[in-house]
């Protein structure tokens, strides 16, 4: 098969370039100052924009390893067309934009472009020497896209000329799009303790991906500040001390249809037994799929220490079988089955209303949500070879009598 990346016809660089754009945004809101926004898709790849106004528009250009700039590069040039219509837009001189070009490959040492790169100064000299050596480098080309630049350039003073291209700057071996997320960690997650940064900017930049559609879709219409992503670092980092653990599947659905009249699950059942309605066994189901894989989560990602998940099921099996010692004290053997079918309801609306709301029946101190204790205890009551919980007083009777489990 042929190498993509050797192909005519492969448009990986492009693909690359998209992805690309969302993900040095990031990086580069994360080092300018917090009350800055940035837009995606506005006057340029990227817009960024300070407290006071000013903006510094942004082309992007990830390519080929060992890709170079050249006097007459059509990445260059074909930023300079859109800078020039954005500069004539906002009158010129009076404008108040810089104008940058990001690209993973660098400047040839032949090219007048090396005068654009960072730490070349702005002296008079060095701008009429700017303006000659654009100008003669598109009078060199025979391609029409380029002649065009020429005739806008042309429509330039001077004094224009000497100041649009004083406002460019090249940064050269930009970082590649997947030496990013490691370029974030290192320098802006250096507070958050190493063996979380991963699982971090993994959600980091899914949110901000979340974002950027928003933004992109119309559905955002200001900027993206660089406080709102201190801020969600900050957050995200909150999770994981160690009082703490991460919470990634509040509102997520199983994959698969939920089914609550024939789901033939033991915690399922153990609900339909005590007469609990379907709408209520459906948010059931979904807590049982949430905390299952919230924790499983938790496991991958190394963030429970040894034998906690346990600890905090025997937690809550004994708190459960005290409330239920309570709430079946007065059945016998004699009770009728609606006594019975009430008493488990009574049971279940405990775990299911009430047990969140106790402090000591939480996995970790500030792991409040509803859905890790809830579904922890239809865990508990889906266990084989026979639940841990249950909420029908002859459960587990009658389930040693299907499926041969003695109580």
């Amino acid at each position: 098969m042929k190498d993509p990346t050797t192909d005519r016809f492969s448009a990986i660089e492009q693909g690359l370039g998209y992805i690309y754009q969302p993900r040095l945004a990031l990086l580069r809101l994360m080092e300018l100052p917090e009350n800055t926004a940035v837009f995606l898709e506005k006057d340029d790849d990227l817009d960024f924009v300070d407290k006071d106004g000013s903006k510094h528009l942004a082309s992007l250009k990830h390519k080929a390893t060992g890709d170079r700039l050249t006097d007459l590069s059509t990445d260059f040039w074909k930023s300079v067309r859109i800078w020039l219509a954005r500069y004539k837009r906002d009158g010129c001189v009076a404008s108040n934009m810089r104008l940058f070009l990001f690209t993973t490959g660098t400047v040839s040492d032949s090219s007048f472009l090396k005068a654009f790169l960072p730490g070349q100064g702005n002296t008079g000299d060095r701008s009429e020497a700017l303006v000659e050596q654009a100008q003669e480098a598109l009078s060199r080309s025979k391609s029409d896209v380029i002649g065009d630049i020429k005739k806008q350039f042309d429509k330039l003073t001077p004094t224009e000329k000497q100041d649009f291209l004083d406002r460019i700057l090249i940064l050269d071996g930009s970082p590649r799009i997947e030496d990013i997320p490691e370029k974030i960690k290192d320098r802006h997650m250096r507070s958050i303790r190493r063996e979380h940064r991963n699982a971090i900017f993994e959600r980091l930049e899914g949110w901000w991906n979340d974002e950027v559609i928003m933004q992109l879709t119309g559905n955002r219409g200001e900027g993206i500040f660089g406080f709102e992503v201190s801020d969600k670092l900050s957050a995200l980092s909150e999770e994981y001390k160690m009082d703490n653990l991460p919470i990634t599947f509040r509102g997520k659905e199983p994959p698969a249809q939920i089914d609550t009249k024939s789901d033939p699950r033991t915690f399922v059942m153990q609900l339909r037994e005590i007469g609990i309605g379907s709408s209520r066994i459906r948010n059931a189901i979904l807590d049982y799929y949430r905390a299952f894989e919230q924790r499983s989560e938790w496991a991958r990602e190394n963030l429970l220490v040894s034998r906690e998940i346990e600890d905090y099921e025997d937690r809550l099996v004994d708190e459960w079988s005290r409330y239920r010692d309570c709430v079946f004290e007065d059945l016998d053997e004699n009770s009728a089955e609606d006594v019975l079918r009430q008493a488990g309801k009574e049971l279940y609306r405990w775990a299911d209303q009430q047990s969140g709301n106790v402090e000591s029946l939480r996995i970790r101190a500030r792991v409040t949500e509803p859905y890790i204790t809830r579904g922890s205890f239809h865990i508990l009551a889906d266990a084989a070879p026979a639940p841990r919980v249950f909420w029908h007083p002859r459960f587990l009777d009658r389930l040693g009598k299907v499926l041969g489990v003695s109580k």
